[in-house]
């Protein structure tokens, strides 16, 4: 009986590797390719036998324009070099569908790895949303409180009595 091989990968490798695009966190064709130790063009073959599965929220080729705009996050080329293929982004359920047609034990284990980390990335920034909510709350409550407080404190201040020598306090 063969050994599954393990495969080891930090949820920091992953989200390393995970963009923002077209306004949705992404993963490149070849970065993930890299992942399940398949050449680029076999994954974008794979995808392509089973377009069907690949809808345009899963899945959506870069356009020239998006690939020179994100060279900052997508390090595929040096200045002055030419892509021969635009790259395919995936989205979460993108990634997810990939691992009906990439069907190794490699795949597998990398598809299961990746989905967790998008699922914590998702968590982190729920509740980092719901700390700026309440930290938005507390803002609100205590910027009115504290109004409150300063108009009283000016009231005061403008309304001062005089002291028996008739010099204010």
């Amino acid at each position: 009986m063969a050994r599954k091989s393990q495969v080891y990968l930090s949820h920091e490798a992953v989200e390393k590797k995970i963009l923002f695009i077209r306004g949705k966190k992404v993963m490149m064709d070849k970065d993930l390719a890299e992942l399940y130790q398949v050449p680029t063009k076999a994954l974008i073959q794979a995808v392509k036998r089973n377009r069907n599965r690949f809808p345009g929220d899963f899945m959506y080729q870069l356009i020239n324009k998006e690939v020179i705009d994100s060279r900052s996050q997508i390090v595929t080329l040096n200045r002055g070099q030419n892509i021969k293929y635009l790259p395919y982004a995936f989205t979460e359920q993108g990634v997810a569908m990939l691992s009906s047609v990439l069907n190794s034990g490699v795949a597998i284990q990398v598809n299961i790895h990746i989905i967790r980390t998008f699922v914590k990335i998702r968590e982190f920034m729920f509740s980092h949303k719901d700390l700026e909510l309440k930290i938005e709350q507390l803002e609100n409550k205590y910027d009115q409180q504290l109004q409150v407080i300063f108009k009283a404190l000016k009231a005061l201040l403008n309304n001062r009595p005089d002291d028996k020598d008739g010099k204010r306090w």
